[in-house]
Protein backbone atom coordinates (compact mmCIF):
# COMPACT_ATOMS: atom_id res chain seq x y z
CA UNK A 1 0.00 0.00 0.00
CA UNK A 2 0.95 3.65 -0.31
CA UNK A 3 0.69 6.37 2.33
CA UNK A 4 -2.08 7.93 0.24
CA UNK A 5 -4.07 4.71 0.41
CA UNK A 6 -3.60 4.69 4.18
CA UNK A 7 -5.33 8.08 4.38
CA UNK A 8 -2.39 10.44 4.75
CA UNK A 9 -3.37 13.91 3.51
CA UNK A 10 -1.62 15.69 0.59
CA UNK A 11 0.57 18.12 2.54
CA UNK A 12 2.04 15.30 4.62
CA UNK A 13 2.47 13.21 1.48
CA UNK A 14 4.56 16.00 -0.04
CA UNK A 15 6.73 16.17 3.07
CA UNK A 16 7.25 12.39 3.00
CA UNK A 17 8.15 12.48 -0.69
CA UNK A 18 10.71 15.23 -0.04
CA UNK A 19 12.25 12.98 2.65
CA UNK A 20 12.21 10.04 0.20
CA UNK A 21 9.84 8.10 2.43
CA UNK A 22 7.55 6.44 -0.09
CA UNK A 23 6.60 2.97 1.12
CA UNK A 24 4.98 2.29 4.51
CA UNK A 25 6.58 -0.32 6.76
CA UNK A 26 4.34 -3.13 8.08
CA UNK A 27 3.74 -1.42 11.45
CA UNK A 28 2.87 1.83 9.66
CA UNK A 29 0.55 0.05 7.24
CA UNK A 30 -1.41 -1.58 10.06
CA UNK A 31 -1.34 1.21 12.67
CA UNK A 32 -2.00 4.36 10.65
CA UNK A 33 -5.62 3.71 9.46
CA UNK A 34 -6.94 2.99 12.97
CA UNK A 35 -4.90 5.81 14.49
CA UNK A 36 -6.32 8.28 11.94
CA UNK A 37 -9.81 7.23 13.04
CA UNK A 38 -8.94 8.13 16.63
CA UNK A 39 -8.84 4.56 17.92
CA UNK A 40 -6.59 3.49 20.77
CA UNK A 41 -3.72 1.38 19.45
CA UNK A 42 -1.30 -1.11 20.99
CA UNK A 43 1.57 -1.79 18.58
CA UNK A 44 4.13 -4.55 19.11
CA UNK A 45 7.01 -4.41 16.67
CA UNK A 46 10.76 -4.81 16.56
CA UNK A 47 13.03 -1.81 16.91
CA UNK A 48 13.96 -0.15 13.65
CA UNK A 49 10.61 -0.89 11.96
CA UNK A 50 9.30 2.67 11.68
CA UNK A 51 7.20 3.03 14.84
CA UNK A 52 7.88 6.78 15.09
CA UNK A 53 6.03 7.52 11.85
CA UNK A 54 3.37 4.93 12.73
CA UNK A 55 2.18 7.20 15.54
CA UNK A 56 3.73 10.50 14.38
CA UNK A 57 1.92 10.85 11.06
CA UNK A 58 -1.58 10.22 12.49
CA UNK A 59 -0.85 12.53 15.42
CA UNK A 60 0.26 15.39 13.18
CA UNK A 61 -2.64 14.92 10.77
CA UNK A 62 -5.28 14.82 13.51
CA UNK A 63 -3.82 17.84 15.30
CA UNK A 64 -3.92 19.83 12.05
CA UNK A 65 -7.72 19.87 12.25
CA UNK A 66 -8.12 20.28 16.02
CA UNK A 67 -7.05 22.60 18.82
CA UNK A 68 -5.72 19.85 21.08
CA UNK A 69 -2.14 18.89 21.82
CA UNK A 70 -0.17 15.68 21.54
CA UNK A 71 1.99 14.20 24.30
CA UNK A 72 4.71 11.62 23.60
CA UNK A 73 6.30 9.96 26.63
CA UNK A 74 9.50 7.93 26.20
CA UNK A 75 12.26 6.48 28.39
CA UNK A 76 15.44 8.35 27.44
CA UNK A 77 16.74 11.79 26.47
CA UNK A 78 18.26 10.45 23.26
CA UNK A 79 15.02 8.89 22.12
CA UNK A 80 13.10 12.09 22.89
CA UNK A 81 15.50 14.15 20.76
CA UNK A 82 15.37 11.56 17.99
CA UNK A 83 11.55 11.54 17.86
CA UNK A 84 11.44 15.35 17.95
CA UNK A 85 13.85 15.54 15.03
CA UNK A 86 11.82 13.04 13.00
CA UNK A 87 8.50 14.84 13.58
CA UNK A 88 9.92 18.28 12.85
CA UNK A 89 11.38 17.04 9.57
CA UNK A 90 7.87 16.06 8.50
CA UNK A 91 5.99 19.01 9.96
CA UNK A 92 8.34 21.97 9.49
CA UNK A 93 6.66 22.96 6.22
CA UNK A 94 3.45 23.95 8.01
CA UNK A 95 4.95 25.36 11.19
CA UNK A 96 4.74 22.40 13.57
CA UNK A 97 5.90 23.54 17.01
CA UNK A 98 7.25 21.03 19.51
CA UNK A 99 8.68 21.15 23.02
CA UNK A 100 11.17 18.63 24.35
CA UNK A 101 11.15 18.10 28.13
CA UNK A 102 14.15 16.08 29.28
CA UNK A 103 16.55 16.06 32.20
CA UNK A 104 19.95 17.65 31.83
CA UNK A 105 18.60 20.52 29.70
CA UNK A 106 17.70 24.05 30.74
CA UNK A 107 14.37 24.17 32.56
CA UNK A 108 13.97 27.85 31.68
CA UNK A 109 14.39 27.12 27.99
CA UNK A 110 11.77 24.37 28.28
CA UNK A 111 9.39 26.81 29.99
CA UNK A 112 9.83 29.22 27.07
CA UNK A 113 9.03 26.41 24.63
CA UNK A 114 5.87 25.58 26.60
CA UNK A 115 4.81 29.23 26.65
CA UNK A 116 4.99 29.23 22.84
CA UNK A 117 2.05 26.76 22.84
CA UNK A 118 3.60 23.75 21.14
CA UNK A 119 1.28 21.34 19.36
CA UNK A 120 3.33 18.32 20.42
CA UNK A 121 5.12 17.83 23.75
CA UNK A 122 7.82 15.15 23.86
CA UNK A 123 9.55 14.13 27.06
CA UNK A 124 10.70 11.67 29.68
CA UNK A 125 8.36 10.85 32.60
CA UNK A 126 10.46 12.52 35.30
CA UNK A 127 10.81 15.89 33.60
CA UNK A 128 7.17 15.93 32.46
CA UNK A 129 6.07 15.39 36.07
CA UNK A 130 8.47 18.11 37.26
CA UNK A 131 6.82 20.66 34.99
CA UNK A 132 3.32 19.50 35.98
CA UNK A 133 4.15 19.85 39.68
CA UNK A 134 5.69 23.29 39.12
CA UNK A 135 2.61 24.27 37.10
CA UNK A 136 4.68 25.23 34.11
CA UNK A 137 2.88 22.51 32.13
CA UNK A 138 -0.81 21.72 31.95
CA UNK A 139 -1.96 18.46 30.40
CA UNK A 140 -5.62 19.46 30.29
CA UNK A 141 -5.52 20.01 26.51
CA UNK A 142 -3.90 16.70 25.56
CA UNK A 143 -5.98 15.01 22.88
CA UNK A 144 -3.50 12.32 21.85
CA UNK A 145 -1.13 10.42 24.13
CA UNK A 146 1.67 8.16 22.92
CA UNK A 147 3.69 5.88 25.20
CA UNK A 148 6.72 4.89 23.15
CA UNK A 149 9.07 2.06 24.21
CA UNK A 150 6.66 1.40 27.05
CA UNK A 151 8.35 -1.81 28.18
CA UNK A 152 11.63 -0.02 28.67
CA UNK A 153 9.97 2.68 30.77
CA UNK A 154 8.70 0.00 33.14
CA UNK A 155 12.12 -1.68 33.20
CA UNK A 156 13.64 1.65 34.24
CA UNK A 157 11.22 2.11 37.13
CA UNK A 158 9.03 4.80 35.57
CA UNK A 159 5.71 3.07 36.40
CA UNK A 160 4.78 5.44 39.30
CA UNK A 161 5.60 8.51 37.22
CA UNK A 162 3.59 7.22 34.24
CA UNK A 163 0.61 6.64 36.54
CA UNK A 164 0.89 10.22 37.86
CA UNK A 165 0.81 11.50 34.27
CA UNK A 166 -2.24 9.38 33.49
CA UNK A 167 -4.07 10.76 36.53
CA UNK A 168 -4.00 14.35 35.23
CA UNK A 169 -4.75 13.65 31.56
CA UNK A 170 -8.26 14.22 30.14
CA UNK A 171 -10.37 11.09 30.14
CA UNK A 172 -11.46 11.74 26.58
CA UNK A 173 -8.31 11.24 24.56
CA UNK A 174 -6.70 8.89 22.10
CA UNK A 175 -3.95 6.67 23.53
CA UNK A 176 -1.35 4.81 21.50
CA UNK A 177 1.17 2.45 23.08
CA UNK A 178 4.17 1.07 21.21
CA UNK A 179 6.66 -1.48 22.43
CA UNK A 180 8.98 -4.22 21.23
CA UNK A 181 7.95 -6.63 24.00
CA UNK A 182 4.68 -7.17 25.89
CA UNK A 183 5.29 -7.88 29.59
CA UNK A 184 2.35 -8.13 32.00
CA UNK A 185 2.81 -4.52 33.14
CA UNK A 186 2.12 -3.26 29.63
CA UNK A 187 -0.96 -5.49 29.30
CA UNK A 188 -2.35 -4.11 32.58
CA UNK A 189 -1.58 -0.54 31.51
CA UNK A 190 -3.52 -1.03 28.29
CA UNK A 191 -6.41 -2.68 30.12
CA UNK A 192 -6.61 0.14 32.69
CA UNK A 193 -6.15 3.26 30.59
CA UNK A 194 -7.21 2.38 27.05
CA UNK A 195 -10.62 1.92 25.43
CA UNK A 196 -10.95 -1.22 23.30
CA UNK A 197 -7.48 -0.78 21.81
CA UNK A 198 -6.66 -2.21 18.41
CA UNK A 199 -3.75 -4.62 18.96
CA UNK A 200 -1.22 -4.79 16.17
CA UNK A 201 1.54 -7.35 16.44
CA UNK A 202 3.92 -7.28 13.50
CA UNK A 203 6.05 -9.97 15.08
CA UNK A 204 5.68 -11.96 18.28
CA UNK A 205 7.02 -10.06 21.27
CA UNK A 206 10.74 -10.70 21.57
CA UNK A 207 11.24 -11.36 17.87
CA UNK A 208 14.56 -10.20 16.47
CA UNK A 209 15.08 -8.91 12.93
CA UNK A 210 15.84 -11.57 10.34
CA UNK A 211 18.39 -9.22 8.80
CA UNK A 212 20.66 -9.49 11.88
CA UNK A 213 23.09 -12.43 11.97
CA UNK A 214 23.69 -13.49 15.58
CA UNK A 215 26.62 -15.34 17.14
CA UNK A 216 27.97 -16.13 20.58
CA UNK A 217 31.48 -16.38 21.95
CA UNK A 218 31.96 -18.20 25.23
CA UNK A 219 34.92 -16.37 26.70
CA UNK A 220 36.55 -16.02 30.09
CA UNK A 221 36.02 -12.60 31.61
CA UNK A 222 39.69 -11.62 31.46
CA UNK A 223 39.91 -12.41 27.74
CA UNK A 224 36.96 -10.24 26.70
CA UNK A 225 38.99 -7.13 25.95
CA UNK A 226 41.44 -9.09 23.76
CA UNK A 227 38.53 -10.64 21.87
CA UNK A 228 37.08 -7.16 21.36
CA UNK A 229 40.48 -6.05 20.05
CA UNK A 230 40.45 -8.89 17.53
CA UNK A 231 36.89 -8.16 16.36
CA UNK A 232 37.60 -4.45 15.89
CA UNK A 233 40.42 -5.52 13.60
CA UNK A 234 38.29 -8.05 11.69
CA UNK A 235 35.39 -5.65 11.12
CA UNK A 236 36.00 -2.27 9.52
CA UNK A 237 32.68 -0.44 9.90
CA UNK A 238 30.98 1.30 12.81
CA UNK A 239 30.67 -0.76 15.99
CA UNK A 240 28.31 -0.31 18.93
CA UNK A 241 29.49 -1.97 22.17
CA UNK A 242 27.15 -2.58 25.11
CA UNK A 243 28.25 -2.72 28.73
CA UNK A 244 26.08 -3.58 31.72
CA UNK A 245 27.45 -0.78 33.89
CA UNK A 246 28.61 2.81 33.58
CA UNK A 247 31.94 1.92 35.19
CA UNK A 248 32.40 -0.90 32.72
CA UNK A 249 31.58 1.39 29.79
CA UNK A 250 34.26 3.82 30.89
CA UNK A 251 36.90 1.06 31.14
CA UNK A 252 35.95 -0.38 27.76
CA UNK A 253 36.17 3.05 26.18
CA UNK A 254 39.64 3.57 27.64
CA UNK A 255 40.82 0.20 26.34
CA UNK A 256 39.40 0.79 22.85
CA UNK A 257 41.10 4.19 22.81
CA UNK A 258 44.40 2.49 23.68
CA UNK A 259 43.86 0.21 20.66
CA UNK A 260 43.96 3.31 18.46
CA UNK A 261 40.27 3.62 17.58
CA UNK A 262 38.16 6.76 17.75
CA UNK A 263 35.66 5.99 20.49
CA UNK A 264 33.06 7.67 22.70
CA UNK A 265 30.92 6.52 25.62
CA UNK A 266 27.28 7.21 26.41
CA UNK A 267 25.49 6.48 29.68
CA UNK A 268 23.57 8.22 32.47
CA UNK A 269 26.69 9.64 34.14
CA UNK A 270 27.48 11.68 31.04
CA UNK A 271 26.00 15.16 30.72
CA UNK A 272 23.39 15.87 28.08
CA UNK A 273 26.02 17.76 26.04
CA UNK A 274 28.47 14.86 26.26
CA UNK A 275 25.79 12.37 25.25
CA UNK A 276 24.71 14.51 22.29
CA UNK A 277 28.33 14.94 21.16
CA UNK A 278 28.97 11.18 21.42
CA UNK A 279 25.85 10.27 19.46
CA UNK A 280 26.34 12.95 16.81
CA UNK A 281 30.01 12.00 16.47
CA UNK A 282 29.04 8.37 16.00
CA UNK A 283 26.51 9.32 13.33
CA UNK A 284 28.96 11.48 11.39
CA UNK A 285 31.93 9.11 11.62
CA UNK A 286 33.95 11.17 14.09
CA UNK A 287 33.85 8.10 16.36
CA UNK A 288 34.06 4.65 14.87
CA UNK A 289 33.11 2.91 18.13
CA UNK A 290 30.43 3.88 20.63
CA UNK A 291 30.27 2.22 24.06
CA UNK A 292 26.84 2.40 25.70
CA UNK A 293 24.76 1.07 28.55
CA UNK A 294 21.19 -0.15 28.19
CA UNK A 295 19.80 3.19 29.32
CA UNK A 296 20.96 4.62 26.00
CA UNK A 297 20.02 1.65 23.83
CA UNK A 298 16.62 2.96 22.75
CA UNK A 299 17.86 6.36 21.62
CA UNK A 300 20.59 5.20 19.25
CA UNK A 301 19.15 5.42 15.74
CA UNK A 302 22.20 5.37 13.52
CA UNK A 303 22.10 3.89 10.04
CA UNK A 304 24.73 1.47 8.82
CA UNK A 305 25.99 0.15 12.17
CA UNK A 306 27.94 -2.88 11.02
CA UNK A 307 28.21 -4.77 14.31
CA UNK A 308 26.61 -4.66 17.75
CA UNK A 309 28.81 -6.30 20.38
CA UNK A 310 27.33 -7.31 23.72
CA UNK A 311 30.52 -7.08 25.77
CA UNK A 312 28.32 -8.06 28.71
CA UNK A 313 25.24 -10.26 28.53
CA UNK A 314 22.29 -7.96 29.32
CA UNK A 315 20.68 -8.17 32.73
CA UNK A 316 17.22 -8.64 31.20
CA UNK A 317 16.61 -10.84 28.17
CA UNK A 318 14.32 -8.18 26.66
CA UNK A 319 17.29 -5.80 26.50
CA UNK A 320 19.01 -8.19 24.11
CA UNK A 321 16.23 -7.57 21.56
CA UNK A 322 16.65 -3.81 21.84
CA UNK A 323 20.44 -3.90 21.75
CA UNK A 324 20.73 -5.93 18.57
CA UNK A 325 17.91 -3.91 17.01
CA UNK A 326 20.43 -1.06 16.63
CA UNK A 327 21.88 -2.88 13.59
CA UNK A 328 20.12 -4.35 10.56
CA UNK A 329 17.65 -1.45 10.54
CA UNK A 330 15.26 -0.52 7.72
CA UNK A 331 15.88 -3.80 5.89
CA UNK A 332 19.69 -3.58 5.93
CA UNK A 333 21.86 -6.45 7.12
CA UNK A 334 23.76 -6.40 10.38
CA UNK A 335 25.60 -8.59 12.87
CA UNK A 336 25.21 -9.05 16.62
CA UNK A 337 27.98 -10.69 18.67
CA UNK A 338 27.60 -11.61 22.33
CA UNK A 339 30.35 -12.39 24.84
CA UNK A 340 29.26 -14.83 27.56
CA UNK A 341 31.37 -16.34 30.31
CA UNK A 342 31.08 -20.10 30.93
CA UNK A 343 28.93 -19.57 34.03
CA UNK A 344 26.32 -17.47 32.18
CA UNK A 345 24.48 -20.42 30.68
CA UNK A 346 21.17 -19.46 32.28
CA UNK A 347 21.26 -15.86 30.97
CA UNK A 348 21.93 -17.11 27.45
CA UNK A 349 19.10 -19.63 27.71
CA UNK A 350 16.72 -16.86 28.83
CA UNK A 351 17.58 -14.88 25.70
CA UNK A 352 17.12 -17.89 23.46
CA UNK A 353 13.80 -18.73 25.13
CA UNK A 354 12.52 -15.18 24.58
CA UNK A 355 13.69 -14.86 20.98
CA UNK A 356 13.11 -18.52 20.07
CA UNK A 357 16.42 -18.44 18.26
CA UNK A 358 19.35 -20.75 18.94
CA UNK A 359 22.36 -18.46 18.85
CA UNK A 360 25.26 -20.34 17.26
CA UNK A 361 28.50 -20.56 19.25
CA UNK A 362 31.54 -19.44 17.27
CA UNK A 363 35.00 -20.87 17.69
CA UNK A 364 37.36 -18.54 19.49
CA UNK A 365 39.86 -16.91 17.13
CA UNK A 366 43.52 -16.47 17.98
CA UNK A 367 43.64 -13.53 20.37
CA UNK A 368 46.18 -10.70 20.16
CA UNK A 369 48.62 -10.09 22.97
CA UNK A 370 47.50 -7.68 25.65
CA UNK A 371 48.36 -4.14 24.59
CA UNK A 372 50.67 -1.98 26.65
CA UNK A 373 48.94 0.98 28.23
CA UNK A 374 50.02 3.95 30.25
CA UNK A 375 47.00 3.49 32.50
CA UNK A 376 47.19 1.34 35.64
CA UNK A 377 46.11 -2.22 34.98
CA UNK A 378 42.74 -3.22 36.43
CA UNK A 379 41.83 -6.77 37.43
CA UNK A 380 39.02 -6.97 34.87
CA UNK A 381 41.38 -6.47 31.95
CA UNK A 382 44.46 -8.37 33.10
CA UNK A 383 45.20 -11.45 31.08
CA UNK A 384 43.75 -14.59 32.64
CA UNK A 385 46.14 -17.39 33.59
CA UNK A 386 43.47 -19.88 32.63
CA UNK A 387 43.05 -21.25 29.15
CA UNK A 388 41.51 -18.81 26.69
CA UNK A 389 39.58 -21.66 25.03
CA UNK A 390 36.40 -22.30 27.06
CA UNK A 391 34.25 -25.38 26.77
CA UNK A 392 31.18 -24.92 24.53
CA UNK A 393 29.38 -28.21 25.16
CA UNK A 394 26.87 -26.99 27.71
CA UNK A 395 25.80 -24.07 25.46
CA UNK A 396 24.94 -26.51 22.72
CA UNK A 397 22.41 -28.46 24.77
CA UNK A 398 18.82 -27.45 24.11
Amino acid sequence: MTFQELGIEPRLLQALTALKITTPTPIQEKAIPGALEGKDVVGIAQTGTGKTMAFGLPMIQRLMVSTGQGLIVLPTRELALQVDEALRRVGHGFGLRTAVLIGGASAQQQIRMLQARPRIIIGTPGRINDHVQQRTLSLSNIAILVLDEADRMFDMGFAPQIKRIMMVLPRERQTMLFSATMPNEIFLLAKTYMKLPVRIEIARAGTTAETVAQELFVVNKHDKIRLLDRLLTDYHGTVLVFSRTKHGARKIRQSVEDMGHKVAEIHSNRSLGQRKDALEGFKTGKYRVLVATDIAARGIDVSDIEVVINFDVPEHAEDYVHRIGRTGRAGQTGRAITFASPEQKREVQDIQRLTRIWIPVSKMPELPQARATSRPATPDFQQSRRSSTPRYSRYNRR
